[in-house]
């Protein structure tokens, strides 16, 4: 997304100031604004305080505090001035823009029978801009394809260490094919649109060209759904984590479709003390775990481990001195 088109995502004061600020559109990962509270901007990996100059800087007292009625107004302009049209997408916290971007919002919850209907009185936007890493899954593929087969991959990865981005190119390269693998029809079920970043139903990111992506689906619901319709060879899922999703990963296998998946974590003891996926390990369901590291958080694909399904490590990044 160009800087034009960012600073359109804003009105007035929010936009002068952002127009003012140093800020690289390839290395933006967020903008949030809160009712009352500073402005902040985060970019390659650092958090900044954003001044009424637009000036970066960590001192707080120096930042620009964002009034209710420009949050307002942001949505606003996010929506098109229709947010009746992104009704249902706001029931899950969050709504997706052009270019695959997605836009989390807090407020007020309405709740109807003990279910979410929708976020009233919104107080907070983060605005996550996606960014396609080409090519980052390049060192992890000889070890998910063997035998030009897909293993079973389960990637995990602390928060903000691109997981979902190393997913979405593995998709990618799966779906298109390499010059040693003649590719294959992924399904895609993607529940928080992180992984295509549909925007009216079409992925604004290239996941392949044999790549079906269903949008804003449960993943346990998805899965299934996939199977029934689409006959695909690989299924891949962002965040592992309920008793649904594991239900619907064991029917999946059973179809005799590969799985690509990740989940929140640090390390495969950590994921062994989960009990759902403990017991897909104990069973040795997964062919290959990546382990994601905390360094550099803002590069997608920094792997620092890479196991197969008994455990034996296959790759282990050398260490810094």
């Amino acid at each position: 997304m160009k800087r034009e088109e960012i600073l359109r995502l804003f009105p007035g004061t929010i936009r002068e100031i952002l127009k003012q600020a140093p800020w690289d559109s390839e290395l933006l990962q967020e903008i949030r604004l809160r009712a009352g509270k500073p402005l902040i901007l985060w970019q390659d990996g650092t958090e900044y305080f954003v001044s009424m100059q637009g000036i970066l800087t960590h001192h707080r007292e120096l930042a620009y505090l964002v009034r209710q009625e420009e949050i307002r107004t942001t949505m606003e302009y996010l929506s098109q001035y229709s947010l009746y049209a992104y009704e249902e997408e706001l029931r899950q916290g969050f709504l997706t823009i052009q270019g695959g971007h997605r836009v989390g919002v807090t407020g007020k919850i309405i709740l109807e029978k003990h279910q979410v209907k929708g976020v009233q009185q919104i107080a907070c936007i983060n605005i996550r801009f996606s960014h396609q890493v080409m090519g980052c899954a390049d060192k992890i593929l000889p070890f998910v394809i063997q035998s030009d087969q897909v293993c079973h991959t389960l990637i995990i990865s602390p928060p903000r260490c691109g997981k979902t981005t190393l997913l979405r190119d593995l998709v990618r390269q799966i779906s298109d094919g390499t010059d040693r693998f003649a590719g294959c029809t992924v399904g895609v079920v993607d529940e928080r649109s992180e992984i295509g970043g549909s925007y009216q139903g079409i992925p604004q990111n290239d996941v392949g060209i044999r790549t079906d992506l269903l949008d804003c689906c449960p993943k346990s619901e998805g899965m299934m759904m996939l199977i029934r319709s689409m006959s695909p060879a690989v299924i891949a899922v962002d965040e592992l984590g309920n008793y649904e999703d594991i239900n619907a990963i064991e029917m999946t296998l059973n179809c005799g479709c590969k799985l690509l998946a990740t989940v929140h974590g640090s390390s495969i003891e950590e994921i062994q003390q989960k009990p759902l996926l403990n017991r897909l390990m104990k069973e040795h369901i997964f062919e290959r775990y990546i382990i994601l590291q905390n360094e550099n958080r803002c590069a997608a694909g920094n792997v620092s481990e890479i196991y197969d399904g008994r455990g034996t490590c296959l790759y282990q990044r050398e260490s810094k001195i």
